[in-house]
């Protein structure tokens, strides 16, 4: 998923990701305690991968969230912000969703409505689910199986209900023969012949074909359950019909959102949500500065969108309130691409010579040091997929001997790949990300030692689809070099690299395999990933494509992401989860004071 996109993988926040891109300095740890106590505050990333404060929460009170940015959508079909999934647990449920726990178990699936994880039968082609006793929505009616069935297939009605996940259409329905609730003509519109619902209990999927992640597919937030006589359909983000412990009280869109308790949930039937506080209300600001000094005052509790603090208000908070801070992973890597269609990016030494020629430290300062920007990237798999090995496995020595660029070994590749006096190429970059300019600039003047002229081509951030998203229009303007960045949509090398790499995933429009990589052997790997069912192995094959990605050579890594994130002293029970690309995990936060 990119941090901004109008279509297709995991969103996080626009307004606010734009906001993080101001990170051009190296962020300063002076001041503050690092081991806490500072004003009541847990301590500096006392909640990065470990819970703070568990045993000081009290039930009652509101928290108070603070963000620059909306949700996309809170309809569970079309939300695809990072942070609207994180929130929308507080109001929907699923069959499966991810453990309420810290760091890497956070990512590990959990029943939620169901009974347990399902029965799996047929090769891996049947799936199997019982709903758990005393489930119901707000209003008290029980949720049944035909309502999981009716909100799984609000998917299909794209017409109505775009910006969504569409995974399960894919996998359910790959030839795409269902037309969606609102154009199908059985009575109860319930048609789609992949769901079976044999009693108000059970749900069965047939898939046609095995995949070894569809246990993800049913955790994401588009499989939460939507009552038919409920649905408003393009107007439901305004009001959804609650299967949570908290229903919507108010919603006025970029101005606020308020929570309350759901009297109809029972805590005997989740076995996944505390419902700590009386209320959770949203406060949308227009200005991440303001945003931030109200955030350090202590009026909010935490910022919604978890892009990390605006350079202004990190540095005062890293300077006064370090106890109130987490520098977490955030999931996400931030690279350069070369696409095969932009000579010479078509030979392999070419592209080596850029990896070798870049200076990495300065690629690293340029995104925001190692502290508000993240650890130099050697890789392409995130540190919180499955088969990652961090910087353990580093090809190129860019986190060691090359660190600072290896001008002899960029230029024995220059020779290699025919271009011994170098050559010129243009670097493609958003234009509403200073970060990523700044990266682009950082880059540029390291390829200038070696010989390679780049220029800096700054497109319409917003119109990234039809700009680097087509490959044609990727040729024609000569871009051989496109800055991006990418995190997962769910924990497993499918829901992060087989759009980038996968070359089914080429597309005309919207496309984001932008080094137009058409390799059988990854190919052939990802196709065994998706029907291999043992956990282990699958492991192996996922650190297996990176390996075969890197040597490739399409790829130069810069960051594994890091931001600074704020959470205030009155919090309880805080602590970052590797299922929401290291956010915080919000489903069970609560306060210190009921007041």
């Amino acid at each position: 998923m990119t941090t901004q996109r109008t279509s297709g993988r995991r969103k996080q926040a626009l307004a606010a990701a734009a906001v993080v891109a101001g990170l051009l300095t190296t962020a300063a740890c002076g001041g503050g305690k690092d081991d806490g106590g500072e004003n009541g505050a847990a301590g500096f990333n006392a909640a990065n991968n470990k819970v703070a404060q568990a045993s000081l929460v009290k039930k009652g009170g509101e928290l108070k969230f603070a963000s620059t940015q909306d949700a996309d959508s809170w309809d569970t079909t079309r939300g695809y912000y990072g942070f609207m999934w994180n929130f929308s647990r507080y109001y929907s449920r699923q069959l499966l969703t991810y453990k309420a726990a810290p760091g890497a178990a956070g990512a590990e699936l959990t029943p939620d409505l169901a009974t347990d994880m399902g029965q799996v039968s047929d090769g891996g082609k049947t799936y199997t689910f019982h709903l758990r006793d005393g489930i119901t929505w707000e209003d008290g009616k029980p949720i049944t199986s035909k309502d999981i069935k009716y909100g799984i297939e609000r998917v299909w009605a794209q017409d109505v209900l775009s910006g969504g996940p569409i995974y399960l259409k894919d996998v359910l329905d790959p030839k795409g023969t269902y037309k969606g609730p609102y154009k199908d003509t059985s009575k109860d519109h319930l048609g789609l012949k992949a769901i079976d619902t044999p009693d108000d209990k059970t749900i069965v999927f047939h898939l046609p074909k095995p995949n070894s992640d569809f246990l993800q597919f049913v955790a994401l937030t588009s499989a939460s359950p939507v009552r038919q006589d409920k649905d408003t359909k393009s107007q439901y983000g305004l009001h959804p019909f609650s299967s949570g412990p908290y229903k919507f009280q108010s919603y006025s869109p970029g101005k606020s959102l308020v929570l309350v308790r759901n009297p109809n949930w029972k805590a005997s039937s989740d076995p996944v949500r505390k419902a700590y506080p009386d209320r959770i209300s949203i406060k949308f600001f227009t200005n991440a500065n303001d945003m931030d000094q109200r955030l350090l005052a202590g009026d909010y509790d935490l910022d919604l969108a978890q892009t990390g603090m605006s350079p202004q208000g990190r540095t005062t908070a890293l300077k006064s309130h370090k106890a109130n801070l987490d520098n977490p992973v955030s999931g996400y890597i931030r690279y350069a691409v070369f696409p095969q269609s932009v000579k010479p990016f078509d030979n392999i030494h070419c592209r080596k010579a850029v990896i070798y020629g870049a200076d990495h430290v300065s690629l690293q300062t340029a995104r925001g040091g190692p502290v508000a920007g993240g650890d130099i990237g050697t890789n392409m798999l995130p540190p919180s997929v499955p088969g990652a090995e961090g910087q353990s496995y580093d090809p190129y020595e860019i986190a060691g001997a090359n660190k600072n660029g290896n001008v002899a070994k960029a230029k024995e590749e220059l020779k290699a790949c025919g271009k011994p006096n170098g050559f010129s190429t243009t670097i493609a970059v958003r234009n509403n990300k200073p970060v990523e300019v700044a990266t682009a600039e950082s880059l540029q003047a390291s390829l200038k030692k070696v010989g390679i002229n780049a220029q800096i081509d700054q497109y319409d951030g917003s119109q990234t689809a039809g700009i680097i998203g087509s490959p044609s229009n990727v040729k024609k303007k000569g871009y051989g070099i496109i800055i991006m960045g990418w995190g997962p949509d769910f924990p497993s090398v499918q829901g992060y690299g087989m759009p980038l790499w996968d070359s089914k995933y080429i597309l005309q429009s919207g496309n984001n395999n932008y080094g137009l990589i058409k390799d059988k052997t990854i190919d052939g790997l990802f196709d065994q990933f998706v029907t291999t069912l043992d956990e282990s192995k699958k492991k192996q094959i996922a650190t297996e494509i990176n390996h075969k990605v890197m040597e490739g050579g399409w790829y130069l890594p810069f960051t594994f992401e890091k931001f600074i994130n704020w959470r205030s002293s009155r919090l309880a029970n805080v602590y970052t989860s590797n299922s929401y690309n290291g956010m915080y995990d919000f489903v069970n936060l609560g306060l210190k004071s009921s007041k």
